[in-house]
């Protein structure tokens, strides 16, 4: 028969083993909680300094410039790149002082865990300057789309640029998701679904609405040097003086009267002209 173990010498020995291992982890507590006093002091110092070196030589400048977006306008917020970049180089120099600090402490899960995301804070930054500047370069071309519909007297030229700067603003997202190591393949498939379906049916809408109107800017091309303010013409058989043509009309003094036509009849009706 086996003898019972001895249950004073056990509990002993259990006891002795948890005061030398709290033993042991005390320094390691002790330590950590100093390395990770020493990095907030040292985070918010650097940060401290960043800020006030981009705002002197201004860097701000370029979030005033995103302000001025109308997107971001809406939202009511501004931005600062100053305060932002300095926030996120604070959070970057604490996380690598927690890394330190765990590793100190012995625990292999939290340091793992705090590593991955010091190594996935150079992406985001990575990421956040391609969405900068992709919101900058879609709002020019929205500007640029705007301007030329605008001289062409496209009444829909507000869409249009719309349009163009938030396809553009989708392109620089999903960029920027698969610059931050997001998988975004099913998200690019999507998308281009949803474009191409897009754009056939906005085309094919578009075309047939609009066909008058592009007929009208075709037609100052080829009739804007034939055609000069004061000529007297007849176009069927209403005859007047040109007040002014344009690049969609052209203004007649028909008597005590003005008759506005459309400049595609200019290709389309017999027009006599009266020297």
């Amino acid at each position: 028969m086996k003898e019972l173990p001895n249950i004073t010498q056990v509990l002993r020995n259990t006891f002795q083993t948890l005061i030398d291992q709290f033993v042991e982890f005390v320094p390691r507590i002790l330590g950590s909680i100093v390395i990770l006093l020493i990095g907030i002091a040292v985070a918010r110092l650097i940060a401290f300094i960043v800020r006030r070196i981009l705002s002197r030589v201004g860097f701000d400048k370029i979030g005033s410039r995103l302000n001025e977006i109308s997107i971001i306008k809406q939202l009511n917020t501004e931005i600062k790149l100053s305060e932002i970049l300095s926030k996120v180089l604070y959070y970057f120099v604490l996380l690598v002082f927690i890394t330190a600090a765990t590793e100190t402490l012995g625990v292999g899960a939290i340091t793992e865990m705090v590593s991955s995301l010091v190594n996935f804070i150079p992406k985001v930054i990575a990421a956040a300057i391609m969405l900068q500047v992709g919101v900058l370069l879609a709002d020019t071309l929205r500007v640029a789309v705007l301007n030329v519909c605008q001289s062409f007297n496209i009444s829909s030229g507000r869409l249009l640029s719309t349009i163009v700067f938030v396809f553009f603003i989708i392109i620089t997202i999903i960029s920027a998701l698969g610059q931050a190591g997001i998988n975004t393949e099913l998200l690019e498939s999507s998308f281009n679904i949803v474009i191409g379906g897009g754009i056939f049916a906005f085309a094919v809408g578009y075309g047939i609405a609009s066909r008058d109107i592009m007929a009208n800017i075709l037609s100052s091309f080829y009739s804007r040097s034939k055609y000069i303010e004061g000529q007297m013409i007849q176009i069927d058989d209403v005859k007047g003086e040109i007040l002014k043509v344009d690049t969609m009309s052209l203004t007649l003094k028909t008597g005590e009267t003005t008759t506005v036509f459309p400049l595609q009849v200019l290709q389309t009706k017999k027009i006599e002209i009266f020297s």
